[in-house]
């Protein structure tokens, strides 16, 4: 007789262990302009807003945001994973993904410190991204400090929204005033653009 905790620990590993691919296959994609590839880790009908619907709307959508750097290198750094249910048949999950990303923009080497806010889908067996949210720390120019640039340094770049958009953030240094003597430029949550595609990140 198989197991029935036993069975759930192991597609509950099977899960996590597919998940973890998709971030290291998106970074791959898009480090080597593999458009099929980087369509290929979002659900095949994914929802892209005003911009339509499926994987050939997402490519419309991404092809000239990748076309804004020349070489790039995504390095994933950390994967948080939790599945929307304790049961092994859950068919949804959330998750978030540090990254350090390297981008060539003319005679600038930009740098971004940044976190993948995910929502993931099993399709027929398979895991994709139902969505990605990009929200990052800065970027700067590798030659130059975060600070000097104003976290901001990548010209069509959105306003850093992290760390203030972690919830813990603002009570944290509520009523601390030695955090004025640690940065000149405070963390504060920011409206960001809305997000025209529930997919499409760098």
């Amino acid at each position: 007789m198989p197991d029935p905790a036993l069975t759930e620990r192991v597609e509950r590993i099977e899960a996590h262990l597919a998940i973890q691919q998709l971030a290291i296959r998106y970074a791959m994609a898009v480090d080597a302009r593999d458009l099929d590839a980087w369509t290929g880790c979002f659900r095949p009908d994914v929802d892209m807003g005003r911009h339509g619907t499926g994987r050939d709307a997402l490519r419309r959508y991404i092809d000239p945001m990748v076309r804004r750097f020349y070489r790039s290198v995504h390095q994933i750094c950390g994967h948080r994973i939790e599945l929307a249910a304790t049961d092994a048949g859950a068919d949804t999950a959330t998750g978030a993904v540090y990254c350090r990303a390297e981008h060539e923009v003319g005679d600038d080497w930009i740098v971004m410190a940044i976190c993948y806010f995910d929502e993931y889908a099993r399709v027929d067996g398979e895991w994709f991204f139902s969505r990605r949210r990009e929200r990052h720390w800065y970027a700067a120019d590798m030659t130059r400090t975060p600070q000097a640039q104003g976290f901001a340094g990548w010209a069509g770049s959105a306003k850093p929204a992290l760390p203030a958009e972690f919830p813990s953030w603002a009570s944290f240094w509520d009523n601390d005033t030695s955090a004025a003597t640690l940065t000149a430029v405070p963390a504060t949550l920011t409206t960001a653009p809305a997000a025209p595609a529930r997919g499409a990140s760098r």
